[in-house]
C-alpha cells in the first residue's frame, strides 16, 4: 500500500471493485428489464422503491465508509485492535438500525409507498415490491458494510467476489420467478431479496477467513469516541445517499402529474446513470485504501498524485460513455421499456441533457472521496449534499411548475454543474494542505 506505484497500485485495486459495482447494479438493472416486460405502471414501481433502496443504502455506506476508511489508518498506523473495533461496531450496528428500518417499513407500507411517490396504478406494483426488500434490508446494509471493510483491507478481489455471485444469480432468478412461476413484480423483489442474502452470506466468510480484520461481538463497542469516529468517516456517504433518496422521492413525486410513463422514464434514465457511474465510483474506492493507508503513513506526496491521476483517467472514460450513451439514447432507454413510446421519448431527452454534464462527475465523486477519505467530514458531507440535496431538489420542486417535463429532465444537469462549481474552493483547500505537507516533507 505505501510502497507499489501508486497509479498501478490503483488499477489493481480498482478492476475487482469496478467489476463489482458493475454487477450490483444488474441488482436494478434485471429488475428493470424484466419487470418492464409486465407494464409501465409496474416499471414505475421499481423506480418509486429505489428511494428505499438508497435509505437502506445509506446505512450500509455510512458504516461501512465510516468503519472502513478508519480501518485503513488505523492499520497503516500499525493499531489492528482499534481496526477490529470500527470493524466490529460498523458491522453489528449496520444489522441493528437496517432491522429497525425493515420493523418500521413493513409497518407503515402503504403509507411509505404513497409518500415515496406511488399514484394510484403504482400503488399495488410497489408495495408487492417493497415488501420483499425490507425483508432483505439488514443483509443488504450489513453486505455493503463487509464489502467497504474488505476493500480498505486492500482485498478488493475478494469484496467482489459477493457481490458479482449475488448480481448473477439474481439475472437467472428473475425470469425464473417472474414469469415461470408467474409472481410477477413479487418475484423480481423475491429474486433481489435471496441474491443479497446469499451476497451477505459469502462476503461473511470471506471476511473471516481471508480478511486482515475479523469481526468479533466482544469488539462491538459502541461508545462515543468509536461512533464519532465512523460518524466523521461515514457522514459523507449518509448524507450522499440519504439526500439521494430524498431527491428520488421528489423526483418521483414530481413527475406524478405527467403520468406513469414519466416516472418510469426517469428510473430508466436513473438506472443508466448509476451503470455508468459505478465505474467512476469503483475506480474512486479503489482510490481509497490508497488515500488512507498513506494519508496515515504521512505519504501525502502519494495521496496527491493518485488523486490527479483518478481524476484524468475517468473524464477520459466518462467522455467515451457520454459520447455513447448521447448517440444511442433511444434504443438504451427503450431496451428496458419496449413497446411504450413515450417512456422512450421522455428518457431519450432526459438521457441526452445528462451527457453534456456526465465528465464533471470525475472531479466531485474523486474529490468527494478525497476529502472524506482524508477525515474532511464536514466539506465531504456539504459536497455531498450539495449535488443530490442543496441543489437538485430545489430544482425538482421549482422548475416542474414552471416549464413542465423539461424541469425534470433537466434537474440533474443543473445540479452537477453548480455542484461543480462548488467543489472547487473545497478541493483546492486539500490539495494546497497536501503541497504544503509535501514541501515541509522533501524540503522544495
Amino acid at each position: 500500500m505505501t510502497e507499489t506505484p501508486v497509479k498501478r497500485l490503483i488499477l489493481t485495486l480498482s478492476v475487482p471493485t469496478v467489476i463489482s459495482n458493475l454487477i450490483s447494479t444488474l441488482y436494478n438493472a434485471a429488475d428493470t428489464f424484466f419487470v418492464g416486460q409486465i407494464s409501465t405502471s409496474a416499471s414505475a414501481a421499481v423506480g418509486v422503491a429505489l428511494s428505499l433502496q438508497a435509505i437502506i443504502q445509506a446505512i450500509g455506506f455510512f458504516f461501512g465508509q465510516g468503519s472502513g476508511n478508519n480501518m485503513s489508518r488505523r492499520l497503516g498506523a500499525h493499531d489492528e485492535k482499534a481496526a477490529e473495533e470500527l470493524a466490529s461496531t460498523g458491522f453489528f450496528s449496520s444489522l441493528i438500525l437496517s432491522s429497525l428500518v425493515t420493523i418500521l417499513g413493513l409497518i407503515f407500507l402503504r403509507p411509505m409507498s404513497v409518500f415515496l411517490g406511488s399514484s394510484e396504478t403504482i400503488l399495488p406494483y410497489a408495495m408487492d415490491y417493497m415488501f420483499w426488500i425490507l425483508l432483505a434490508a439488514p443483509f443488504m446494509a450489513a453486505s455493503l458494510v463487509l464489502n467497504n471493510q474488505l476493500r480498505f483491507e486492500g482485498n478488493s478481489f475478494y469484496s467482489m467476489i459477493g457481490l458479482t455471485t449475488g448480481g448473477i444469480l439474481n439475472l437467472f432468478l428473475d425470469p425464473l420467478f417472474i414469469f415461470v412461476f408467474n409472481m410477477g413484480i413479487s418475484g423480481a423483489a423475491l429474486a433481489t431479496a435471496i441474491s443479497q442474502v446469499i451476497s451477505f452470506v459469502i462476503l461473511f466468510v470471506l471476511s473471516e477467513r481471508i480478511g486482515t480484520v475479523r469481526i468479533r461481538p466482544r469488539s462491538f463497542k459502541p461508545s462515543l469516541k468509536i461512533i464519532g469516529t465512523i460518524t466523521n468517516g461515514g457522514l459523507p456517504s449518509l448524507c450522499r445517499q440519504s439526500v439521494a433518496s430524498v431527491a428520488m422521492i421528489a423526483l418521483n413525486n414530481a413527475a406524478l402529474p405527467f403520468g406513469d410513463a414519466a416516472i418510469a422514464a426517469m428510473a430508466i434514465v436513473n438506472k443508466i446513470g448509476n451503470f455508468t457511474n459505478s465505474i467512476l465510483i469503483g475506480v474512486g474506492q479503489g482510490y481509497q485504501p490508497v488515500c488512507g493507508y498513506n494519508y496515515g503513513a504521512g505519504l501525502y506526496k502519494r495521496v496527491k498524485e493518485g488523486f490527479w491521476f483518478c481524476v484524468k483517467l475517468m473524464s477520459i472514460v466518462l467522455l467515451v460513455l457520454a459520447v455513447i450513451e448521447f448517440i444511442w439514447a433511444s434504443p438504451i432507454v427503450g431496451f428496458f421499456r419496449k413497446g411504450d413510446p413515450e417512456v422512450i421519448e421522455i428518457g431519450n431527452i432526459a438521457l441526452r441533457l445528462r451527457c453534456f454534464t456526465l465528465i464533471l462527475s470525475s472531479w466531485l465523486i474523486i474529490s468527494n472521496m478525497l476529502l472524506q477519505t482524508t477525515g474532511k467530514m464536514w466539506r465531504a458531507s456539504i459536497l455531498g449534499f450539495a449535488r443530490q440535496g442543496i441543489i437538485l431538489i430545489p430544482i425538482v420542486l421549482i422548475l416542474p411548475p414552471l416549464i413542465g417535463i423539461w424541469g425534470i429532465q433537466i434537474a440533474q444537469p443543473l445540479a452537477d454543474i453548480v455542484s461543480f462549481i462548488i467543489s472547487i474552493p473545497m478541493t483546492t483547500g486539500i490539495l494546497k494542505e497536501l503541497n504544503e505537507e509535501v514541501r515541509q516533507e522533501t524540503g522544495f
